[in-house]
């Protein structure tokens, strides 16, 4: 059983959901109430966290380019207009691109 840093009572594996929905798992000592989260467990949540927020698109032939449609989210996000320039950065993993 794992003991709490503060007054080194039990500490009890418990789960809870944050605002958005995202079930995740902590340890509340017994004894003082005190929470926490292991590693592991954040790195659990932060990865849930990254799931939520990609935007999936479909690529498609547009006369001898490529096209690629904005979801609407990011459009009012980002406030991107009809007919604006974006710079595109190629990275390692993948493509920037940032409104002009």
């Amino acid at each position: 059983m794992k003991k709490c840093s503060e007054c080194r009572g039990e500490m009890k594996e418990l789960s809870a959901r944050t605002p958005e929905g995202v079930e995740y798992k902590y340890f509340k000592c017994n004894k003082c109430g005190e929470e926490m989260l292991n590693m592991s467990q954040l790195h659990n949540v932060a990865e849930k966290y990254r799931e939520m927020k990609r935007f999936h698109a479909k690529i498609s032939k547009w006369g001898m380019s490529l096209g690629l449609r904005i979801p609407k989210e990011l459009v009012k996000r980002y406030r991107l207009k009809d007919e604006e320039e974006v710079t595109m950065i190629p990275e390692k993993e993948g493509i920037k691109i940032i409104p002009a």
